[in-house]
């Protein structure tokens, strides 16, 4: 893809270290001639990232790292207030996209972050909330650009929780009160690789129904969507498994691959790229499955499951969020 004139901008992403993310921010340094990248990461993948895409970027190319455990809602938080101080102090151009990226699924329910809360919802849920209610008030609304502002959420179709979207290696989304969720032993034997992916899955449940909550709440001319990459090879979802999934790993996966069922991790980075740089056409609130809006599953529409889930993250992030000014 050849660069196209841009006016200076700021795109935030977090899992750009490796994976779809990784060709992500690849493509969005290429696509996007005067975009200003900022990585999300720990320390040491964080600065290594950033010097790889530097170097492969070319000359011209701005990339920086703000180092964060998206597991620990106030490592987010630090992380959020230096992205907003750059911006303010113009050290940053103006933002014009944020990219929760990253994703974690743990081979129990029982992992909890620094503050308490069971890890796959820290980061797959708690994260990206603390980011977007942070920044909300420093997008670029008006002036030199014409488009949107653009938040994507990557989730999963391990939300549909049937045969068709994960041929079984992952269950369905188990919906609890979110007080219930945020902490570990949420599912049933949590102590299990299939307590695990239970909390995974429910986790990219509540990340829609989050995205369907900014579609509502936030200033209009920014927009939200979730962005589905579909079955990548690769991730290794099966890992640790029961025999039954590590017999589909082995021997059918491979298969898979290549076949349309599957998105290749070139294809899933590019549609995240264009998605959050607005060359994918998606109105707030939608679900992108790979390159296309679509409907999500019929349990993801939800709004009272929504508005409780709000509710409640914001009075997760409350103790993190005071710097909202």
């Amino acid at each position: 893809m050849q660069p196209t004139p841009s006016m200076p901008s700021t795109v935030v992403m977090t899992g750009a270290s490796r994976g779809i993310g990784r060709v992500a921010a690849e493509r969005v340094l290429r696509a996007s001639q005067d975009a200003h990248l900022v990585v999300v990461a720990r320390a040491s993948s964080g600065v290594r990232a950033t010097a790889e895409l530097r170097e492969s970027a070319g000359p011209g190319q701005a990339v920086s790292h703000v180092a964060a455990d998206l597991g620990s809602p106030a490592s987010v938080r630090a992380a959020a207030v230096e992205i907003r101080d750059r911006l303010d102090s113009g050290d940053l151009p103006p933002l014009r996209g944020f990219v929760g990226n990253a994703g974690v699924q743990y081979t129990n329910a029982l992992t909890e972050g620094p503050e308490g809360f069971e890890a796959t919802f820290a980061v797959n849920v708690l994260a990206n909330h603390l980011f977007v209610r942070l920044l909300e008030d420093r997008f670029a609304l008006k002036g030199r650009f014409t488009t949107p502002a653009r938040i994507v959420i990557t989730v999963s179709d391990t939300h549909f929780g049937d045969f068709r979207h994960n041929m079984g290696m992952v269950p369905g989304p188990v919906w609890r009160s979110p007080e219930v969720l945020a902490r570990p032993a949420a599912f049933p034997r949590p102590d299990t690789t299939a307590g695990g992916r239970t909390a995974y899955s429910t986790s990219k449940l509540a990340a829609l129904y989050l995205v369907h909550e900014y579609a509502r709440r936030l200033p209009t001319g920014i927009d939200a969507v979730a962005y589905n990459p579909g079955f990548v090879p690769g991730t290794d979802l099966a890992r640790n498994a029961d025999p039954v999934s590590r017999f589909a790993m082995r021997r059918l996966l491979p298969v898979l691959a290549r076949t349309p069922f599957a998105t290749s991790r070139a294809a899933a980075g590019r549609y995240l790229a264009d998605l959050a740089l607005g060359t994918i056409e998606a109105p707030t609130g939608s679900y992108v499955d790979r390159d296309r809006v679509a409907r999500s599953s019929p349990e993801s529409y939800d709004p009272q499951r929504e508005r409780e889930l709000w509710n409640a993250a914001e009075r997760f992030c409350s103790p993190f969020a005071e710097s909202r000014k």
